[in-house]
């Protein structure tokens, strides 16, 4: 009775090595976003509140409950997009997978690397965010990693950019 290497070999076929390694984006990307989310969507159920009951009375300031239930649907789903996006690095490239209902992946050869960039605006810097661009040769292939705590970010960038310039040095 061999049992085991029914599964081995189900675990090796279509690798050439292990699994890789995925990791998840930080939770402060998505305080972020829901805080955004609250303000932008609470602000507009007050507004319109007040001025559907100013202008055209009672009856109609219920329709201010759109925004809230919009924000109420957008919370769900800002959870379950940022627990689609995930990274992974490898030997020979970088996989970047996101998506909920069309999900995406991205594989990102470290050989065809020609930038790579770390960027915080104003409300990421807020959060202790940063978001790792990698730029290629085809601006098809190019890949976004959002809402890095910033030392990943920058430990990230330099080891890409290391295993960028080893591999496109045999090119």
């Amino acid at each position: 009775m061999d049992t085991g290497s029914a599964e081995t070999a189900g675990n090796t076929v279509g690798s050439t090595a292990t699994e890789p390694v995925w990791t998840g984006l930080p939770p402060g990307l998505l305080r972020m976003r829901r805080l955004l989310l609250v303000v932008w969507l609470g602000l507009l159920t007050i507004v319109l509140g007040v001025l559907l009951a100013v202008f055209a009375g009672a009856v109609w300031a219920a329709f201010a409950l759109l925004p809230f239930a919009l924000l109420v649907w957008g919370w769900g789903m800002l959870g379950r997009n940022w627990r689609s996006w995930r990274y992974a690095e490898r030997a020979d490239d970088l996989l970047i997978s996101r998506g909920v209902l069309f999900r995406e992946e991205t594989v990102v050869p470290y050989g065809r690397m020609q930038l790579v960039e770390v960027t915080s605006g104003p409300v990421e810097r807020h959060f202790g965010l940063a978001s790792v661009q990698l730029h290629t040769a085809a601006a098809a292939t190019d890949a976004c990693i959002p809402g890095l705590d910033p030392t990943e970010a920058e430990r990230l960038r330099d080891r890409l950019t290391e295993l960028g310039e080893a591999r496109s040095a045999g090119l």
